[in-house]
């Protein structure tokens, strides 16, 4: 399902597992008015442990929980939170993404690398 925001995605799950405001925020630890506004999109979403909370609670498969992340990142205007514990400790990480970007890397070159690092993962 696609979702407009992370407050609509949290939101929508939280329905789906038939978990009331009140609830989901005692599971979070923090207030139902807190969380009614992360919902309605007028706060950021939370930090890394809340999200993990949220994974865990949801028990969010591999692509809900990208997606989570991704729609984390668009309301942050920045990278998704998992992409960049990854990329921040790892110097060599951003250099590749600078020599695509300097390339101008297509979605056909990034598919072919992703496509090697599966297969040697295979």
């Amino acid at each position: 399902m696609e979702y407009k925001n992370f407050g609509e995605f949290l939101s929508s799950k939280r329905k789906e597992h038939n978990l009331t405001l009140r609830k989901m925020a005692d599971l979070l630890g923090i207030s139902a008015a807190f969380l009614t506004d992360v919902e309605k999109d007028r706060r950021n979403p939370f930090d890394q442990d809340k999200l993990e909370r949220i994974s865990e609670i949801f028990h969010l498969s591999e692509d809900e929980r990208s997606q989570m992340m991704d729609l984390v990142g668009e309301k942050r205007d920045t990278v998704p939170p998992d992409v960049q514990s990854y990329v921040k400790p790892r110097a060599y990480v951003s250099a590749a993404l600078r020599t695509a970007r300097d390339l101008d890397a297509s979605e056909e070159d990034w598919q072919k690398f992703v496509d090697e690092l599966k297969r040697r993962k295979g």
